[in-house]
């Protein structure tokens, strides 16, 4: 038995391949898991639940048909997923951060844009578009206004980052913003997803496990309940549909 986490799969009608290898990962992985976290950035965009693409409706019912624990804490491109659709999904929204414990042992999580605080633009956005009245202003209009914000804000996303002088420092986490956080919630491990630089560090008296995304691979932590934790590779077949 084990406990499985994974994030920034960035699902999209346009990779089906991706979605693919998601509901492959759902039937055979975690048959046996104890429980599944997904640490944000599930979907590329989320517009809000009352999304009416098939894309949402084929995750919903995956999901759903899984009896297992799943948890899923919100990303910087799927932080409008609410209550109704992880109903939907039999998933437990959790709060970004939280500390878990993981068979005795205390463990933080994190999307992980809350560490990058080098990137200020990115920062000042993030707390704009997470604030509740922002929230309720854009989700009532009309979703082919909203679908048309998350196509202009993922293209000056991708300028913003393009423009950085120094975007592979700015754009990974600040140290000292990971120190503080273990240090605010009294523990020495770290799980976060979001810089797509997965990785296992183990720095400053501490272990911090950055989770892959899922583009030319999949990725996934597993966490058994006596035994080496690994961050593994899943394959992901192109040009194969879900």
């Amino acid at each position: 038995m084990s406990t499985l986490m994974i994030s920034d799969l960035h699902l999209d009608p346009k990779r089906p391949e991706v979605t693919a290898a998601f509901l492959q990962f759902l039937h055979r992985q975690t048959r046996d898991a104890d429980a599944l976290y997904i640490l944000g950035d599930l979907f590329e965009a989320w517009i809000g639940d009352d999304n009416d693409d098939d894309l949402a409706d084929q995750v919903a019912s995956a999901l759903a048909a899984r009896p297992i624990p799943k948890f899923f804490m919100h990303g910087n491109r799927d932080f409008l997923l609410g209550a109704d659709y992880a109903a939907r999904c039999g998933m437990q929204l959790l709060n970004d951060p939280c500390v878990i414990d993981l068979y005795g042992e205390r463990v933080l999580l994190m999307h992980g844009d809350l560490l990058c605080t080098d990137d200020a633009a990115y920062q000042a956005f993030r707390t704009q578009v997470r604030d509740p009245q922002w929230q309720h202003g854009f989700l009532a209009q009309p979703l082919a206004a909203r679908r048309a914000f998350a196509a202009q804000a993922r293209a000056a996303s991708a300028a913003h980052q393009s423009g950085l002088a120094n975007m592979e420092s700015i754009t990974d986490v600040t140290p000292a913003t990971v120190d503080a956080y273990l240090h605010q919630y009294g523990v020495t491990q770290l799980i976060h997803g979001h810089t797509h630089r997965p990785a296992v560090h183990t720095e400053r008296g501490h272990r911090r496990i950055v989770l892959g995304d899922w583009y030319d691979q999949g990725s996934l932590l597993e966490i058994p309940a006596d035994g080496e934790w690994t961050l593994q590779t899943l394959p992901i077949r192109h040009g194969v549909s879900s």
